[in-house]
């Protein structure tokens, strides 16, 4: 999917949503087009193939701050994505399922 995103839309970024009206679902942006604030943290690349760059993930601060000890998977499920994230009309959307690690 990301792939598929990636050639009709160029290049992608992340945001894990943190509520309201989304829910907690990452969202899917052409780069750049969602605003990062000075407190968003970059959790991270996901490689997605050769020849693709890899899509960075982003979450807020705030989110980041409860979510620290937690493993984050952005996974593809069947359903309504949501309507600002790029999948929402492909029959598709993007879940975030987490682990919560053990504190050293």
């Amino acid at each position: 999917m990301l792939r598929r995103l990636v050639d009709d839309h160029g290049k992608l970024m992340f945001h894990q949503s943190g509520g309201c009206c989304d829910g907690s679902s990452p969202m899917c942006y052409p780069d750049g087009e969602y605003r990062l604030g000075q407190r968003d943290v970059h959790l991270g690349d996901l490689p997605i193939g050769e020849g693709y760059d890899p899509v960075p993930v982003y979450i807020s601060g705030e989110q980041y701050a409860v979510w620290r000890h937690t493993e984050l998977t952005i996974d593809l499920v069947p359903g309504r994505g949501a309507g600002f994230s790029l999948e929402g009309p492909t029959g598709y959307r993007f879940l975030t399922r987490s682990d919560v690690c053990r504190q050293p």
